[in-house]
């Protein structure tokens, strides 16, 4: 049976190859973004199937009333892709005020609005699914992307919490980390200005590689998003989704690199516990 798809940041990248994906086997897409005539050759040919709605998830009152617009004209909605995104791309000291601002009003604001303005929604419909899209990035970090991983890490967080406060609606979450892909995330970057001191740092090492081509890109974008549209489907699909070698790796060697740290300092955390609770 067709099912009906609420995605955002569909002009390029995951979204858009998601979108595509979608319409070509007979689903629906409300696919929002910037800036709609970008989508204009998909919806001259899959007409009614795909609705286009101009969304700019910074803009705090937006994110509501594209989802109020979307299930008010094409509801109920089977699964909402919190899909927009992009990454800042500088050591911390090196970024400025306003691309902090955007980053974070982009990826975790608007994300975290975009969920809020679902959720009655769904609630109301008896139940759904939302796909969040975060990164390996939001379970390690790499030098030079620090107020990316501060956004990603924020939403997992997030997402972790409210899926607890909302299980009870029928309502679930699948976080989506993939690794380096092929998509034209460096493209969209937005590059801090370097700074001399940071030349011969592992900040520094990071940017040239980025910048050289050299940065490997294990991942493949089409089959990405073939094992997001299986998890959004699935009936118990996990909370937490690797996609690619190089997340299953860098995500298992941190999580038990933190295992093993946390092991080691077990006395001390239990020797803080109040004498009663001893």
């Amino acid at each position: 049976m067709a099912k009906t798809w609420f995605i955002t940041g569909t002009s390029s990248g995951l979204g858009r190859l998601l979108t595509e994906r979608l319409l070509s086997r007979g689903d629906r897409v409300v696919a929002t973004l910037r800036r709609p005539v970008v989508l204009d050759a998909l919806r001259a040919r899959y007409g009614d199937r795909l609705q286009v709605l101009a969304l700019d998830v910074t803009d705090t009152p937006a994110p509501r009333k594209a989802v109020d617009a979307a299930f008010t004209r094409f509801g109920p909605i089977d699964v909402a892709v919190s899909n927009a995104g992009y990454g800042l791309f500088g050591a911390a000291e090196e970024v400025g005020d306003a691309q902090i601002e955007r980053q974070i009003a982009t990826n975790l604001v608007g994300s975290i609005q975009l969920i809020r303005a679902v959720l009655p929604h769904l609630r109301k419909q008896g139940g759904g699914r939302i796909v969040q899209v975060s990164s390996e990035g939001g379970q390690i970090a790499y030098p030079n992307f620090s107020l990316y991983h501060a956004t990603k890490w924020g939403i997992e967080g997030f997402v972790e919490a409210v899926a607890q406060e909302v299980a009870p609606f029928g309502i679930d979450f699948v976080i989506v980390e993939p690794g380096p892909t092929g998509t034209r995330f460096a493209e969209g970057l937005d590059h801090a200005r370097p700074l001399p001191s940071y030349e011969h740092t592992p900040a520094a090492d990071v940017r040239r590689a980025v910048n050289s081509g050299s940065f490997p890109l294990k991942g493949d974008a089409a089959k990405t998003v073939d094992a997001m549209i299986a998890a959004a489907e699935a009936t118990n699909p996990p909370l937490r989704l690797a996609l690619g070698s190089s997340a299953y790796e860098s995500i298992s060697s941190a999580l038990r690199n933190r295992l093993e740290a946390l092991e080691a300092q077990k006395q001390i955390a239990l020797a803080a516990d109040t004498a009663h609770a001893r």
